[in-house]
């Protein structure tokens, strides 16, 4: 009776320290549209990285972010820049000419170009749910996450997803 009861307090001590669902602090999985099944998970954001599926291993690193650029893979070299984010503006590659930009933030909608137009709306985020163009119906859902992304983190996802 004791050692059960003992077992029983470790255990939850244990649990308690050690939850069941870990995910690391500063990880963000990024879903194929609602989805919340693991075998759903197309990309996996690591802070500055970002990863195939939910691999952790380096070989898998995508694009990797640097101050206000976006690299592809793991790449710190400025002929390897894809993105480059000014303000509320995203810059083709190493650029900083307004005819460059590819898409600009406004709020929780993205537009294509330096547009405004309701019409040029690539997507809207909306409780972690990634929408393609204005629409809230759940079968314009692109993919969802959980948690907070950064705009660098955002640009490259909506990279992976083929938006940009």
């Amino acid at each position: 009776m004791f050692f059960s009861k003992l077992y029983i307090f470790v255990f939850s001590v244990f649990l308690f320290f050690f939850p069941a669902e870990t995910v690391q602090e500063g990880k963000v999985r990024v879903y194929s549209g609602t989805s919340s099944y693991s075998s759903d998970i197309i990309c996996t954001v690591d802070g500055e990285k970002l990863y195939k599926g939910r691999s952790p291993y380096s070989s898998d690193i995508l694009m990797n972010i640097r101050s206000n650029k976006i690299y592809k893979e793991r790449s710190v070299y400025s002929s390897d820049v894809l993105y480059t984010i000014r303000g509320d503006a995203v810059y083709k590659g190493n650029s900083s000419y307004s005819s460059d930009i590819v898409a600009t933030f406004r709020g929780n909608r993205i537009y294509e170009g330096r547009s405004s137009y309701s019409s040029d709306v690539l997507v809207h985020i909306r409780d972690g749910r990634i929408y393609s163009g204005v629409s809230d119906y759940s079968r314009d859902i692109m993919a969802s996450y959980k948690g907070n992304l950064t705009r660098e983190q955002l640009v490259m996802v909506l990279h992976y997803l083929g938006v940009l």
